[in-house]
C-alpha cells in the first residue's frame, strides 16, 4: 500500500456520496451531505469520494472544501470525482472514471502527492490504471445492482479474484455490496469494499463500519 493511502489494515472502506439518497428532511442538501461526511470520518471510513456529478462548479468546490476541513487531522482521505483541478485546489484526491483523463496523465500533471483512484471494469483497465500510477482501483460491478443492469450482468466473484491476484495496488470491490455479502468480496481477496447505498441507506453508519472492519478474512 502506498503512503498516499490511509495507514490502515484491510479492509479499506470507500464511501461514495450521493446526496439524492440521503434524508433531506433534516436540513439543506449541503448540510445533509456534510453531516454524512462528518459521520463517516468519525466512524473510521478510510476513503470518501464526493460523487455529486450534477452540482455546478461553485457548489462542488464548496462541498470539496468542507469535506477537506472535516477530514483534516483524521485518517480519512477525501477524493472528488473526475475533477483533478478541484482536488489540487483543496488538497484532496481525485477519482477517475472510464470517461476521465487517464491516471498517467493526472500523475504527470499533478505530481506524486495527489491520491488517485480509478474505476475499472476489466483486468485490462486494472493493469492500465496501475501502470499509470493509480494508488488504488475500484472494480465492479461485482454483484447485481439496479443502477448497472443496463450495462449487462455483473462481473462476479471469479473475475474479482482474478483481478486482485494480478494487481499489486489495493483493489476495492464495488456494485451491489450489502451487509449480507460484503464478506464474499473480502474472501475473494479484495482489499476492501466501495459502496453508495450501503452507507447512505443506514441510520447507524458506525455499526456498519464496525461490522465490516471486524470481519476476519480467512
Amino acid at each position: 500500500m502506498t503512503s498516499r493511502l490511509p495507514n490502515r489494515s484491510r479492509p479499506l472502506l470507500y464511501l461514495i456520496t450521493d446526496r439524492h439518497k440521503l434524508d433531506h428532511r433534516i436540513g439543506r442538501w449541503d448540510q445533509v451531505l456534510c453531516n454524512q461526511i462528518r459521520e463517516a470520518v468519525e466512524a473510521g471510513v478510510d476513503l470518501i469520494q464526493i460523487r455529486e456529478r450534477d452540482l455546478c462548479a461553485r457548489d462542488l468546490c464548496l462541498v470539496a472544501e468542507s469535506a477537506a476541513i472535516i477530514a483534516r487531522g483524521s485518517n480519512t482521505r477525501v477524493l472528488v470525482n473526475d475533477r483533478a483541478d478541484v482536488a489540487a485546489a483543496y488538497g484532496i484526491g481525485v477519482h477517475l472514471t472510464t470517461k476521465s483523463m487517464r491516471a498517467a496523465t493526472i500523475r504527470r500533471a499533478f505530481g506524486s502527492e495527489v491520491l488517485i483512484g480509478v474505476s475499472t471494469h476489466s483486468l485490462d483497465e486494472v493493469e492500465e490504471a496501475e501502470a499509470g500510477g493509480a494508488d488504488f482501483v475500484v472494480f465492479g460491478p461485482v454483484f447485481e445492482t439496479e443502477s448497472k443492469k443496463r450495462f449487462g450482468p455483473p462481473l462476479g466473484l471469479r473475475a474479482l479474484a482474478e483481478a486482485t491476484a494480478k494487481s499489486s495496488i489495493p483493489l476495492l470491490a464495488l456494485g451491489g455490496i450489502t451487509i449480507g455479502n460484503f464478506h464474499q468480496a473480502l474472501d475473494a481477496s479484495a482489499s476492501g469494499i466501495a459502496a453508495i447505498s450501503l452507507f447512505a441507506e443506514t441510520h447507524d453508519l458506525a455499526r456498519i463500519v464496525q461490522t465490516i472492519k471486524a470481519y476476519n478474512v480467512p
